[in-house]
């Protein structure tokens, strides 16, 4: 996680088509950094998935979606998104 200014980014792994949308923990990438795991009830499909994933984190972390913005990964399981560094206190453990 990198932080500039008030927003930070966030790296996510994300498990498209789950039965519904939750948080599945931490793991390292393989440079050691940390990546939130995140199980989607939405199809990699046409932006689906990557449109849950925002709604999700959004209602999870209680902000609006405006505030959380996809920079990388669109069509890959492994995103960066951008958020208010003060939102990182309301992830999970």
């Amino acid at each position: 996680m990198a932080t500039s200014n008030d927003l930070t980014q966030l790296a996510v792994r994300v498990s498209p088509s789950a039965r519904t949308s939750a948080f599945a923990g931490w793991t390292a990438d393989e440079k050691g950094r940390p990546v939130l795991l995140v199980k989607l009830a939405a199809p990699p499909v046409d932006g689906k998935a990557n449109t849950e994933l925002i709604r999700f984190l959004a209602e999870s972390l209680d902000c609006p979606k405006s505030q959380i913005t996809l920079i990388r990964g669109t069509s890959s399981r492994q995103k960066t998104l951008e958020l208010p560094a003060s939102l990182l206190e309301r992830l999970p453990k």
